[in-house]
């Protein structure tokens, strides 16, 4: 079949647009995250003083690195549509979430559409594939506090023991609030046909759209940073937790994207921008931490209800196009998440006037040794 002029010519535009992206990005990259280093190298003295203001400036410029990427997508027309509860009335407190996994770029979806809520994204911490810590924003994640958890079922048992020790160390030492993690353990297509069997086997509902998640991840941090008074459990580390004043762990958001026909975005669609504008549906339901429950066994079940929950929320989206209302709702309502424009690029021009000034820094120095 004979390629047109017209078809050629939007090929070559895709090609060299998605190039040009591709250079903004390594470029972008190349002086955003090496100054997000310097920064806080230079800022150590007050690491020492005042920790909690170190903290906060640390959260602001990791805020500022996540917009980065979230603009990405927006410049591309990767939008985002929010359904379910409004998250920003839980913004200020602590907050667990669970979200479904499909692709690399939920997790860019999630630095989008959190921006504009509140603190969230400066105090948040992530649960990740230990692959991301050697990625290029592995050294911020690091930096940050995030946990890079190891999957599979050599490494489980230890990996929640390290879990619990790192949100020991680092959760409210730095002020952290949020905590995202993936309980499905990795994408739907890579773990859909083992969960369907594990499902089959165990007389658990066949689900297509998400798998069924594990609960060693959640059943810690519930044990480790929900306060005394919930769940009728004990918290760890209740000594901090007075210290702080902290109300603990108070919400658990389940958190479910949907793409339009199922086609997740993933990372390379991100950068490159070459598939045509896309909004990505987001649906929020909050839970008071008091009504989940403590004990392994119900939490497991309490923990599937979830994701059987996700299944039908997204086959409902699949047929429809739209999120089913809330209970007690007679129409689902929607929010767009917007971005501005003038922020974004205040951000990027920051992140490429720091990246030229520690340039000239360092070639003065260069100059006086040599």
């Amino acid at each position: 079949m004979a390629v047109t002029l017209e078809q050629a010519q939007r090929v070559g535009y895709t090609c060299l647009k998605a190039l040009l992206r591709f250079a903004f990005m390594v470029a972008n990259n190349l002086v955003a995250i090496p100054s997000y280093v310097l920064y806080l190298i230079m800022l150590q003295p007050l690491r020492v003083l005042d920790s909690k203001s170190f903290w906060y400036i640390e959260g602001v410029l990791f805020k500022w690195l996540l917009a980065m990427v979230a603009s990405w997508g927006w410049w591309a027309g990767y939008t985002v549509v929010e359904w379910g509860d409004d998250v920003k009335a839980v913004s200020e407190d602590e907050a667990m979430v669970l979200v479904n996994h499909q692709a690399t770029g939920d997790v860019c979806t999630l630095m989008m559409c959190l921006q504009d809520k509140g603190t969230v994204v400066r105090q948040m911490m992530w649960l990740m594939d230990h692959i991301f810590k050697y990625t290029n924003f592995g050294i911020v994640s690091l930096i940050h506090g995030d946990f890079f958890i190891r999957q599979g079922r050599a490494h489980r048992d230890q990996q929640l023991v390290l879990l619990k020790e790192h949100l020991e160390k680092y959760y409210r030492s730095r002020n952290r609030k949020w905590i995202v993690l993936f309980p499905e353990g990795g994408f739907l297509r890579k773990r859909r046909e083992t969960s369907q069997a594990f499902a089959k086997k165990n007389n658990l509902p066949f689900l297509k759209h998400v798998t069924l998640p594990r609960l060693g991840a959640t059943q810690v941090i519930l044990e480790t940073l929900v306060a005394p008074q919930e769940n009728g459990t004990p918290a760890g580390r209740d000594a901090v937790i007075k210290e702080s004043k902290s109300k603990g762990l108070q919400w658990v958001i389940d958190t479910t994207i949907a793409y339009p026909k199922g086609e997740p975005i993933d990372i390379q669609t991100w950068i490159l921008g070459y598939r045509q504008p896309t909004v990505t549906h987001v649906h929020y339901r909050i839970f008071p931490v008091k009504d989940v429950p403590a004990e392994p066994e119900a939490l497991t079940h309490w923990l599937y209800q979830r994701f059987i929950e996700k299944e039908d929320l997204l086959t409902h989206f699949y047929k429809t196009g739209a999120f089913p209302p809330l209970q007690g709702q007679t129409k689902a309502i929607s929010r767009e998440m917007t971005l501005s424009n003038l922020w974004l690029i205040c951000i990027q021009s920051f992140a490429f006037l720091s990246g030229g000034m520690w340039y000239c820094i360092f070639q003065y120095f260069y100059h006086c040794l040599f």
